[in-house]
Formats: structure tokens, C-alpha cells, sequence
């Protein structure tokens, strides 16, 4: 493939309509905050479920086509490494043996560092040999931008994908009480289970919300890897960073 037959696509929201440049213009474009290139279909008897998932990292709507593109969602926006995220951020066409190919990846994110991830996401039983691909293409596109890179993904981890559903319900702001972050962070910098910790703060009811915000922020660590429960062993972030 000849990169340089490469079109990026994608929906211009001030100026209204689809923009078209060559994939080697297009590295500046803030693809983090552009509009999705193309509408979710919805339709009688649809097998899969597309809808919208908040995002607290940007505060903002991420369209999603599936349940699987709705958990990656997720994971990206409590990854701290990543400061913005778009749905379906452009399209891009490259010649083909008779046809020009087409390919729209699910997700775009903006990392700390400025550069730019792109995301495809699969169940892994359903990667055929024309998404398979679309798929290398696509990352030999970005690795010739040199600014981003690719990820193709699958199925989650089930417990860990539980665990960052559980605490995507106290993303939001309104979770942090200021003066209980304050101590919850000074109580766990010596790590101790997460009911002890609660409790020498106040009531755990209260303090509970603070303290699973802190835990999707990553301001408190614990290993998301086994269920999240009484018994979890709480930290300060930067316990046992390297």
C-alpha cells in the first residue's frame, strides 16, 4: 500500500460537513474532539447496542456501537494516561486491487504526552480475513505518522473490566468531597483494607463515594485484577510506583 494514496476523512462540526486531506496533513488535527465521521445505525431487531457513555476525562458524550466498544470506552477514560477521547474520529481510503477500501476506526484517544492512539475493537472470534486487513493497514498508516500509534483490542479482562464498571458510577466530580478526599488520601498512605480505611474517616456510607472516585482517578491504587470488596487492600498512589 502506497501511503501516500491515503485519505483521512472526517466531520468538520464548525464548519459543518466532511473534511478530506492526505493522511500526511492531517497529524495536528485535534481528532480527540471532532464529531463521529458517520451516524450509529439503530434499527428494529439490531443485534448489537449503540447509545452514548459520558466521559469524565473529556466531560463529554463517546458514541459507542456495542457493549465491547462501550467497556473500551470505559478503560480508556480511566486510563490516566489518556486527556481526550473521540468515537468514530475519521475514515480513511487507500486503492485497492479493484476498489478504493474504507475503514473507520472506533476510537481515537489524545495521551498526556500529545500523541495520539488509535483503537480498533473486536471480539476476537470475529476478525475475518478483510477486517484483518483493514487492521494492518491501519497501523502501518499510523506508525508511518510517527506521532500515533494503534491498538487493536478484544475482550477485556472480566474481573478487572467488573471492577472499572463498578467505579465508572462515581466518575463524576460530584463523588469528590473535598475534605474527605483529603484524609482518605492521608489515611491510605500506609495501604490497609478498604473497610478499615473508610471507617477511620467517618461513616462509610458517606466517605464510600470519595473513596471509589479516588479509586477511578488512580489517586488510590488497589489491584483491579481480583473483585473489589471489604477485603481489598487500599494505597496512595504513589506506594510501589517504580
Amino acid at each position: 500500500m502506497d501511503l501516500d494514496l491515503v485519505d483521512v476523512e472526517w466531520a468538520d462540526g464548525e464548519a459543518g460537513g466532511l473534511r478530506k486531506s492526505v493522511l500526511d496533513a492531517v497529524s495536528r488535527v485535534p481528532f480527540e474532539s471532532v464529531l463521529p465521521v458517520r451516524q450509529f445505525a439503530s434499527y428494529r431487531g439490531q443485534r448489537h447496542f449503540t447509545g452514548w457513555y459520558w466521559a469524565a476525562t473529556t466531560e463529554s458524550l463517546v458514541g459507542f456501537e456495542s457493549w465491547l466498544e462501550r467497556d473500551r470506552a470505559m478503560l480508556l477514560d480511566h486510563d490516566r494516561l489518556v486527556v481526550g477521547l473521540a468515537s468514530q474520529p475519521f475514515r480513511v481510503t487507500w486503492p485497492g486491487a479493484t476498489r478504493r477500501i474504507s475503514h473507520t476506526p472506533d476510537y481515537f484517544a489524545r495521551l498526556e504526552d500529545g500523541s495520539g492512539l488509535v483503537v480498533d475493537v473486536r471480539p476476537a472470534d470475529r476478525v475475518g480475513p478483510e477486517d484483518a486487513v483493514k487492521f494492518s493497514a491501519t497501523e502501518a498508516m499510523c506508525q508511518a505518522m510517527g506521532c500515533w500509534s494503534y491498538a487493536l483490542v478484544y475482550e477485556p479482562e472480566p474481573v478487572a473490566m467488573a471492577n472499572v464498571r463498578w467505579l465508572s458510577g462515581y466518575r463524576h466530580p460530584r463523588n469528590r468531597v473535598r475534605e474527605v478526599a483529603v484524609r482518605l488520601v492521608d489515611v491510605f498512605r500506609e495501604p490497609q483494607l478498604l473497610t478499615d480505611g473508610a471507617r477511620a474517616v467517618g461513616d462509610p456510607l458517606a466517605v464510600l463515594p470519595t473513596l471509589f472516585h479516588l479509586l477511578w482517578c488512580a489517586e488510590l491504587r488497589t489491584d483491579l485484577a481480583v473483585p473489589l470488596g471489604d477485603g481489598s487492600v487500599i494505597g496512595c498512589a504513589e506506594v510501589g510506583r517504580g
